[in-house]
């Protein structure tokens, strides 16, 4: 690993753990939050969907490309993916850190999912949480694994691109389609 090779994983690393610790000190709510309208506040999580399920399209789009030789396109779709990628992860940060907790099954509201609210959801909630969980995780997985794909792409360093990518791929592209349907799933239950 060369000197420039370092210096890019220790900022990767650094970018990503920045990014991690900023997404778990606002989530809980650890610094106050400005009081906002509702109005405005709930429109961050369909538009967290949109973009979400943008850049899953253009993901696909980005693989149709590079399979046919269009370096170019392939590039200008990841780059198009990855801005989209930044906005959503600026405008979820800034939902959960503005918006009151919302748990899934909590149809009155008061942050409470009582047996009722319980027996209402059923199975359903299990599912949420069979999909929220592993979503969150490769959330904080992929940043770094696109960050490197993106450098190793950028530097025309082919081998470890490709590498990078067989993970980087799967992993980004789960994340995106999985953040559409938690959007789905606990939209309902968002307290306007």
């Amino acid at each position: 690993m060369n000197v420039s090779d370092k210096f890019i994983f220790r900022f990767v690393a650094g970018i990503s753990i920045f990014v991690l610790l900023v997404v778990i000190i606002l989530n809980r709510k650890v610094l106050p939050a400005p009081a906002i309208s509702a109005d405005w506040l709930y429109f961050f999580p369909k538009l967290n969907a949109i973009l979400n399920g943008t850049c899953s399209v253009l993901l696909v789009i980005s693989l149709y490309f590079i399979r046919h030789g269009q370096v170019t396109w392939h590039k200008r779709t990841n780059i198009l993916a990855f801005v989209l990628s930044s906005l959503f992860l600026v405008s979820y940060i800034l939902f959960h850190w503005l918006a009151p907790q919302t748990l899934y099954g909590d149809l009155d509201g008061d942050g409470v999912v009582s047996a009722q609210e319980l027996a209402n959801v059923g199975g359903m909630r299990t599912v949420y949480y069979i999909v929220l969980i592993p979503h969150i995780i490769l959330a904080a997985i992929v940043l770094p694994l696109i960050l490197m794909s993106f450098y190793r792409g950028l530097q025309m360093d082919i081998p470890k691109h490709r590498k990078l990518v067989r993970w980087t791929f799967p992993v980004w592209f789960y994340v995106t389609v999985s953040g559409v349907i938690v959007y789905m799933l606990i939209q309902p239950y968002y307290n306007f």
